[in-house]
C-alpha cells in the first residue's frame, strides 16, 4: 500500500472557484510507521467514498513522502526550520534554539491560519496522538493544541476520530491536550482505556463516545488473501518492536529480558516444527530484528536459518503480505495485533501499552495477552499452546467482532461527515440514510 493506489487520485482543478469540500487531516504520517500509515489509507479511503469530490490536505510529519504516495496536498505540522549554527556549548545551543523557536512562533500561527483559509473540516484520524511521551513539539501537543485552535478561528469543524490517548506525564501536556479537545466539535477515541486516561488527566467529555480503531474499515479487498502453505511447516508470525523510552518501558534490562524471551521462544516453536516469520511495525524496530538474531547466534544451539524468515518490510501492504503467510501470530505492537485480527490469525499480545489490553479484551481475547514487563517464556509456550488447541473457535470469534466494529465504524463516519451538511455538501453516507 506504500506505492500510489488507484484510490490516491489526483486533485487538480482546472478553472473557476473550486466549490468542493476543503478537509484537513494531522498526524503522524510518513515516519514509517506502519500503525498510523494504515489509519492514513483507512480515512482517505472512506473519505473517496463518502465525500468522493473533497479535496484533502495532510498536516503532518513528512509532507513530501505523504504527499507522493497518497496523491493529496500535504504540509508539514511545523515549518522548516532554518539551519541552525552549531555552537559547542551546549547550554548556549539550548537558550539559541529556543529562543529562535519562541521568536518564530507566531509566523507559525500565522502560517497555519493561512493554510487552513478556506477549510470546512480538520480531523484527527486515530493513531496514539494524545501523548507528551515523546516531548511537547513535533507531532507533540503543543503543535495540537496549535491546528486545532487555527481550525476554530477559521470556523473550521475539528473532529478527533477514534484517537488514542496516553501516557501524558506533564502539566503542560496535559494542559494543551485539554485545550485542543475541548475546542473540538466531535470526540472519540478508539477504546476505554484512552477517556480513562483523559479524565485522569482532567479532562472528561460528557458527549464523548468509543469507537473502534480506524484501521477496522481498511475495505476488505485490499487485505491480501490468506497465502498459508498447504502440507508444509506451520507459520508464526513474530512481531518484533524496538522497546525504549517513556511510551512503554523505561529499564533497558526489560528490553533486554524481552529479546532473551523472544529467543528462547524461537527455539522452542523450531523444535516443535513451527517456522518463524519476523515481523516489525515501525522502520525502527530494524534495529530490534537484529539484535535478536545477533542473539540468537550467541546461543549455542544450531538451527536452519531458512526456518527463521526475515523478509523486508518496508510498507503497509508489505506487512500484511507476510502476515498473510502465518497461520498464527505472536506480536507486540498495538497494530500488528489489529492486522492479524483483519487477517482472521489467531494472536497473542505481548503488551507494552494499556491500548494491546484493551484491544485484546474487545477483541474476546484476553486470556492470550500478558504484559512486556512480566512475560517469561514458560507463560508466553503455554499460552501458545492455548491458543494453538482453541484456534478454529477464535477465528470465528474474531471474524465476529471485526464485523461488529466495521458495522461501528460506519456509524461513527455517518455521524463526523453530517459536519458538512451545515455547508451545503451532502455526503454519499447521508444519501444512503433511510428517509
Amino acid at each position: 500500500m506504500a506505492r500510489k493506489d488507484p484510490g490516491w487520485e489526483s486533485q487538480s482543478v482546472s478553472g473557476g472557484k473550486d466549490k468542493r469540500p476543503k478537509i484537513f487531516l494531522f498526524g503522524h504520517f510518513g515516519a514509517g510507521n506502519f500503525g498510523n500509515e494504515s489509519t492514513l489509507q483507512a480515512i482517505l479511503y472512506r473519505i473517496r467514498d463518502i465525500v468522493p469530490n473533497a479535496r484533502i490536505t495532510c498536516i503532518c510529519t513528512m509532507p513530501e513522502l505523504v504527499a507522493a504516495t497518497y496523491g493529496i496536498s500535504a504540509v508539514s505540522i511545523t515549518a522548516a526550520a532554518e539551519r541552525e549554527r552549531e555552537f559547542r556549548n551546549p547550554t548556549i545551543a539550548f537558550v539559541i534554539r529556543h529562543a529562535l523557536r519562541i521568536s518564530r512562533e507566531p509566523f507559525r500561527w500565522f502560517k497555519a491560519m493561512a493554510t487552513l483559509r478556506g477549510a470546512d473540516m480538520l480531523i484527527i484520524p486515530g493513531t496514539g496522538l494524545l501523548t507528551d511521551a515523546y516531548g511537547l513539539f513535533g507531532w507533540g501537543p503543543y503543535n495540537l493544541f496549535k491546528w486545532t485552535i487555527a481550525a476554530k478561528l477559521r470556523g473550521c469543524n475539528v473532529s478527533f476520530v477514534s484517537v488514542g490517548a496516553g501516557p501524558i506525564f506533564g502539566a503542560a501536556g496535559k494542559w494543551l491536550i485539554k485545550g485542543a479537545l475541548t475546542v473540538a466539535d466531535f470526540r472519540s477515541y478508539r477504546d476505554n482505556s484512552s477517556m480513562q486516561q483523559l479524565k485522569s488527566s482532567g479532562f472528561s467529555g460528557r458527549s464523548d463516545r468509543v469507537y473502534p480503531d480506524l484501521v477496522f474499515g481498511l475495505p476488505e479487498d485490499l487485505l491480501p488473501q490468506d497465502e498459508v502453505p498447504t502440507g508444509g511447516r506451520p507459520v508464526i508470525a513474530l512481531g518484533v518492536m524496538l522497546v525504549e523510552g517513556r511510551y512503554s518501558v523505561d529499564e533497558s534490562a526489560v528490553y533486554r529480558a524481552y529479546l532473551e524471551m523472544l529467543a528462547s521462544f524461537i527455539q522452542w516453536s523450531l523444535g516443535r516444527g513451527w517456522d518463524i516469520r519476523l515481523l516489525i511495525g515501525d522502520v525502527a524496530d530494524e534495529q530490534a530484528t537484529q539484535e535478536l538474531r545477533s542473539l540468537l547466534r550467541e546461543r549455542s544451539e544450531t538451527y536452519d536459518e531458512r526456518r527463521l524468515v526475515d523478509n523486508a518490510v518496508t510498507s503497509v501492504e508489505s506487512l500484511l503480505t507476510q502476515l498473510a503467510k502465518a497461520d498464527v501470530a505472536v506480536v507486540t505492537r498495538f497494530h500488528n495485533i489489529l492486522f492479524s485480527i483483519l487477517l482472521n490469525k489467531p494472536v497473542i499480545s505481548m503488551s507494552f501499552h494499556h491500548k494491546c489490553v484493551s484491544l485484546m479484551r474487545q477483541m474476546g481475547l484476553s486470556e492470550y495477552c500478558q504484559s512486556i514487563n512480566s512475560l517469561d517464556v514458560d507463560s508466553l509456550i503455554g499460552m501458545f499452546c492455548e491458543l494453538e488447541k482453541n484456534k478454529q473457535s477464535l477465528k470465528t470469534l474474531m471474524r465476529q467482532r471485526t464485523d461488529a466494529c466495521r458495522r461501528d465504524l460506519d456509524e461513527q463516519y455517518d455521524l463526523v461527515f453530517q459536519a458538512l451538511e451545515i455547508n451545503g455538501y451532502v455526503p454519499e453516507c447521508l444519501n444512503r440514510l433511510p428517509q
